[in-house]
Formats: structure tokens, sequence, C-alpha cells
């Protein structure tokens, strides 16, 4: 008998410990989940790929709306419970894997998920870097949300990085009472959106990176002087002159379209 009492404390404390590893907090207000489904905009004719599923309270409702959802969990506990419960229902597939090792599908799809906030950026990462993806919708941390989506009056590079083809849009905040366990901190929704029209052409698009890349450097304290190392103090000068920005604007306080703007100052490096 005491063996038999201690087997399932044993375990519970496993459990735990995956929770805290994976960064796992679950939503658990059917609601919100509701909420930040319709909030993708998926459809009937829509292939969803779902990020960390956990016990499937968004499983649901996407499979409710769009035309299949392919859930990728690495618990394997909550893989394995998942998988039997869409068992025999070919609008669900439930995989045991880590999301940021899955190949991105050949048609185009879009991405909804409560991401495990300890692995955010890879999972951010690996949407841009799909070709075929349409949009993203992910509840990650608010300061997070917040971040990349410049509601803070600041840009980090990676969005800057990215603005030309993706529109980052901050959505509905979520109280951190909504998940369980419960986490420290609340968080938000945060859409990525592919614009149908890139805002750089494409044969330019990495020479616009290595200018985010040379500006987010840091040398200098500002933009214009981080710049100067890279282009030569007038050509520097000049562009930021023509983009409006200036001399000593810190970096993260550039808004994307000045970025444009300073993209555009400088043809002969294209």
């Amino acid at each position: 008998m005491s063996r038999r009492r201690s087997m399932p404390h044993a375990q519970d404390t496993r459990r735990g410990s995956d929770r805290r590893r994976l960064s796992q907090n679950f939503l658990v207000d059917p609601a919100l989940a509701r909420r930040i489904v319709r909030s993708s905009g998926v459809g009937a004719d829509d292939l969803v790929v779902e990020v960390g599923p956990g016990d499937g309270i968004l499983t649901r409702h996407l499979a409710a709306v769009s035309r299949r959802v392919l859930a990728y969990e690495l618990d394997a506990r909550r893989a394995d419970r998942l998988g039997r419960r869409y068992d025999g229902d070919d609008r669900v597939r439930c995989f045991h894997a880590d999301f940021r090792s899955v190949r991105a599908p050949r048609e185009p799809f879009d991405v909804v998920a409560n991401v495990p906030y300890g692995i955010t950026t890879d999972i951010v990462r690996w949407c841009l870097s799909a070709d075929k993806l349409r949009s993203a919708t992910l509840v990650t941390q608010l300061e997070f949300a917040r971040k990349h989506s410049g509601d803070f009056g600041r840009w980090s590079k990676l969005a800057v990085a990215h603005w030309p083809q993706w529109a980052f849009d901050l959505g509905e905040r979520v109280d951190r009472r909504k998940f369980r366990p419960v986490p420290r901190v609340d968080s938000a929704v945060l859409h990525l959106r592919r614009r149908a029209e890139p805002l750089v052409p494409a044969r330019a698009m990495g020479e616009y990176r290595r200018l985010v890349e040379l500006g987010f450097s840091g040398v200098g304290g500002s933009l214009a002087a981080s710049l100067r190392r890279g282009l030569g103090d007038r050509a520097a000068d000049r562009a930021c002159a023509a983009a409006g920005i200036s001399r000593g604007r810190p970096v993260g306080l550039v808004p994307p379209e000045a970025w444009l703007r300073l993209f555009a100052a400088l043809p002969a490096r294209r």
C-alpha cells in the first residue's frame, strides 16, 4: 500500500518539473480560447498548425472552424491523451514533437498557439521563416507582445528586420489568472500577418536586413552613430536627415516606417 501511495506523488512531482522545464501555463477559460481563435481569422478552408496544445482548449475551437489542425505537443503524456481524444477524427492530428524541429507545411497555413514562454522567440523566428505561413496568432508574455509590436514606443530588432514583409500587432491582453498554473505576469495576443505586398522588394531584403543589423550594433549610443561605422559619416548623416531621424536618436526609438525611409535614402547600396 505504501508503494501505491508514493507513486502518484512521484508522478505529480515529475509532471510539475516538466511544466517548469517546458514553461507550460495552460489556458483554462473557454470563452477566451474562443475569442483567440476568432481573432486569428482562420476559416473553413484553412490549415492550422497549433504549437503546444496542452489539454486542447484551443484545439477544440480550431477544429470547429478550420479544415484541419496539426497540433505539436512536447509533453508526451498530453500528446498521447490529445491524440486519443481525436483518434479517428480527420480534422485533427496530434504529434509528440519539439515544434522547433518541425518542417513547415508546403501549402498555405496559419499558426495559432498558446506559446510556451521559454521558447517564444524561437517560435516567432520559426514562423517568420516559414515560406507558406500567412499569419500567426500567439499568446505570449505581455512584455514580449508589447516589445515586438512597438507598444512601449520602442521597437525590437526582430520586428524592424521583418517589418517590410510582416505586420506585428498587439491583440487582447490576457490576465494571468486565466492560466494554470498561474504565471507571474499577464499575457497578450501577438498577431503576425504576412503583407500582401512587401514594403521592400524581395531582391533587396538581404541588404535591408544588413542595414538593420548595422543600426542595432550598439556603437556610439544612437542609430546614426552605429550607421557611421559602416556607411561613413557623411552618408549616414545624410540618410538619417532624409528619413527624419535625429542624430542622437536611440535605435530602439526609431519606428519601422523611418527605417524604410532610411533604406530608400541609400539607393547606391542596392
